[in-house]
């Protein structure tokens, strides 16, 4: 994993421009993900200091992306985690590799005793992902989130240092 660089742009655009993955994500990861979309994305988070947004490196080529983000006022020991991976590399382990490494980087580097992460009912496999890396299940909130027209249960998962 790494900063997002100007030079990553192509690669983005081509990982991130499928439905099977933005029909797991908010709604405002775009769909279609145009260049445009990848170079104003990479262009927000260019000299972050610290760095809270990453690229997801194979082979030299950006194909996913890892956030977090600290949270505010009551929830200021708190930080949240967003992940996406291209389909081509789903099930290789890859995506767990690289929450293993951004939670041991918030929790080495920050002054944060929680990270958190919700995933979409429909996605077991992201389940998957944060369970192998350590994360424990908290709580089902039912009927939490609307995406692409249905109604669908949000799962929230967390890991303590």
């Amino acid at each position: 994993m790494r900063a997002w660089l100007p030079g990553d742009a192509e690669s983005l655009q081509r990982q991130a421009n499928n439905k099977n993955i933005s029909d797991y994500l908010f709604d405002r990861f775009p769909h279609p993900y145009n260049i445009g979309d990848a170079e104003k994305f990479i262009s927000a988070h260019q000299g972050q200091d610290p760095i809270t947004v990453f690229a997801v490196i194979v082979d030299q080529n950006a194909v996913g992306g890892v956030e977090f983000r600290r949270g505010s006022d009551i929830y200021r020991k708190t930080a949240s985690l967003g992940y996406w991976l291209g389909e081509a590399f789903w099930g290789k382990g890859i995506m767990t590799e690289a929450v293993r490494l951004i939670t041991a980087y918030v929790f080495g580097n920050f002054n944060i005793i929680r990270i958190q992460a919700t995933v979409n009912g429909n996605n077991p496999a992201s389940m998957r992902v944060l369970e192998k890396a350590g994360f424990v299940k908290e709580g089902v909130l039912k009927n939490a989130i609307l995406k692409n027209g249905e109604i669908m249960d949000e799962h929230i998962y967390a890991l303590l240092p």
